[in-house]
């Protein structure tokens, strides 16, 4: 599934610039990236889900679904021969605020950045 990572990003790309908020785009990718990586690592399962919404006015969530019940954890040791493992510490830095949605049949992990809104 390595090429799901490209996927997320053009669903991804393609929804912030109709929803006008490219201002976000940059921060959003790496966000999807993370998660996807997440997910195609850990499910180890044959399909994932990606949601690009907006739950309100004020914020985009970007969540991947898969089946696997394995809850992500935020890893911020500093052990430097460590290269991978970290991708929820640039979720947590880039995103406003994220989360897992445990699930019967799996989970949701979702990050969501807040949207300027202009009045």
């Amino acid at each position: 599934m390595p090429e799901s990572a490209g996927v997320a990003r053009r669903l991804v790309r393609t929804a912030l610039a109709a929803w006008h908020q490219d201002d976000l785009i940059d921060d959003a990718l790496n966000v999807i990236t993370e998660l996807v990586s997440n997910a195609v690592d850990h499910g180890r399962l044959p399909s994932i889900r990606i949601l690009v919404t907006r739950p309100s006015e004020g914020w985009i969530r970007l969540g991947v679904v898969d089946r696997s019940r394995v809850m992500p954890e935020l890893r911020d040791d500093s052990n430097g021969d460590q290269i991978r493992g970290r991708g929820l510490v640039l979720v947590d830095a880039l995103s406003d605020r994220w989360g897992t949605d445990l699930h019967r049949w799996g989970k949701t992990v979702w990050a969501e950045l807040k949207v300027e809104v202009e009045r």
